[in-house]
């Protein structure tokens, strides 16, 4: 049975971020994290009303063989205090708005794992936004889109994690589509071993990622890229300016990737993010590659107990059905 964070938990180290007169009276841990975990901590007579802890207890993360990963693969779950800490420091520094942080500690003296208390952007989800006011949504959309560019025009000689670059690491020589093929070769050989639909198309698939990749010509900068960026890890502050969250993914990469993801999970919004100048090569391996990522990761992460599991059986089986469609007619 995994134990979460409650009131008594998280009264101290609130109490450290805020001072001794702050006084919490409700804990709410928000649905939808894997590899974290997110509370909502609400306070009573206070300024601020509510803060957000993040914890990277090991009770949070419901991936199956998370640290059996290659710590330098620049797709290895990112997760943790100093992937968390290195994005917001880029991110800060580009102007890029991010939850204030209040306190970051990996001491355990007040709680059993590394954490950080930061600033609730209350607003709510751009997601959620779309629904409730789609005029005040665009707004945050355009100013989104501003921060994207200013993103991807900070640019590398070197892709990776930016917490491993900032210690002096690289992710590989490899160069970015072949680091994208290979993972997307394994991403369908587990894929095909537990859906049928995708085991029977194996070959095919197989076959045209590889025609993908030997279209694209080598390329050497890399823009600063979120890697899942959806409306979901999008808040709207008070004043409408969207903030970015669950950055710890933050690294540098072939932008084509981030407008990749950006064009699945925006759906009709995605115009208002999109920009010239992309290399089509790369947006067709790197779709395909997504569709069989979005399948394969799913159905790992139903291995284990993870609760939402209709949601992420959901996600599988559009995934699926989208990745064979990119196939060509024969």
């Amino acid at each position: 049975m995994r134990q979460f964070a409650d009131i008594e938990d998280l009264s101290g180290l609130v109490g450290d971020a805020l001072g001794a007169g702050c006084h919490v009276v409700a804990v709410d841990r928000l649905r939808g994290g894997s590899k974290k975990g997110v509370y909502r901590v609400r306070l009573d007579g206070s300024h601020p009303a509510s803060v957000i802890v993040y914890s990277w207890a090991e009770a949070e993360n419901f991936w199956p063989g998370a640290h059996e990963a290659d710590p330098t693969d620049p797709f290895a779950p990112a997760s943790g205090l100093v992937p968390f800490l290195a994005a917001q420091r880029s991110l800060n520094s580009l102007g890029v708005r991010v939850p204030q942080v209040l306190l970051a500690d990996d001491s355990r003296r007040q709680y059993p794992a590394d954490v950080a208390v930061v600033e609730d952007a209350s607003g709510g989800t751009l997601e959620a936004l779309f629904e409730t006011d789609p005029t005040r949504a665009a707004g945050a959309l355009g100013d989104l889109a501003e921060m994207l560019e200013v993103m991807h025009r900070h640019q590398a000689q070197h892709y990776g994690r930016v917490d491993l670059l900032e210690r002096g690491g690289s992710a590989s020589e490899i160069s970015c589509e072949r680091r994208v093929l290979d993972r997307a070769m394994r991403d369908l050989e587990e894929a095909a071993g537990r859906d049928g639909r995708i085991a029977a198309a194996g070959t095919a698939l197989c076959d045209r990622l590889q025609e993908l990749a030997d279209r694209v010509s080598p390329r050497a900068q890399y823009g600063l890229i979120h890697g899942e960026l959806g409306p979901d890890h999008v808040l709207v502050d008070a004043e409408g300016h969207p903030v970015l969250i669950d950055i710890e993914g933050l690294m540098y990469f072939d932008v084509e990737w981030e407008y990749v993801f950006l064009q699945l999970r925006f759906g009709e919004w995605y115009p208002a993010l999109a920009r010239p100048g992309l290399d089509p090569q790369r947006l067709d391996l790197y779709m395909l590659a997504m569709r069989l990522s979005l399948v394969a990761g799913p159905l790992r992460l139903l291995d284990g107990d993870f609760p939402d599991r209709a949601f992420m059986q959901g996600i599988a089986e559009h995934n699926a059905k989208e990745a064979l469609a990119l196939l060509p007619l024969v």
